[in-house]
């Protein structure tokens, strides 16, 4: 990967402020949010589309391996997308503003360079 590729994570907690007053929208609510935010989501990757180079998606449950095993485990992460920018400031003005944090009850977005692996 070179140095202007960009890792998005889109996180959120499950007992934050906004998953809390999310889940108390009604049915009818969620489903007019969730159509609001799928409408700006893509409207946001076509805004975008020359710089995505891995659209990504929604990540499913998680499974912890370490030295102990395998266990199920919960965290923040929601969904990840791949960008290219000319630096990591301009990646992150990307998601200025995203539908993540503005109409779903996601709490950020973490952006991060792609770094190349040593010596490959």
């Amino acid at each position: 990967m070179s140095s202007n590729t960009f890792l998005a994570v889109f996180l959120g907690g499950k007992t934050s402020a906004q998953a809390v007053a999310w889940n108390a929208l009604s049915d009818a609510e969620r489903r007019a949010r969730e159509q609001q935010g799928i409408a700006a989501w893509g409207a946001w990757v076509q805004k975008h589309q020359g710089a995505i180079l891995e659209v990504g998606g929604p990540l499913g449950k998680t499974k912890r391996v370490d030295a102990g095993g395998i266990a199920d485990i919960s965290n923040e992460l929601g969904a990840f997308t791949v960008v290219r920018a000319a630096s990591h400031e301009a990646a992150a003005k990307m998601f200025e503003n995203h539908p993540h944090f503005t109409i779903f009850p996601g709490e950020r977005v973490e952006i991060m360079p792609i770094l190349p692996i040593p010596g490959a």
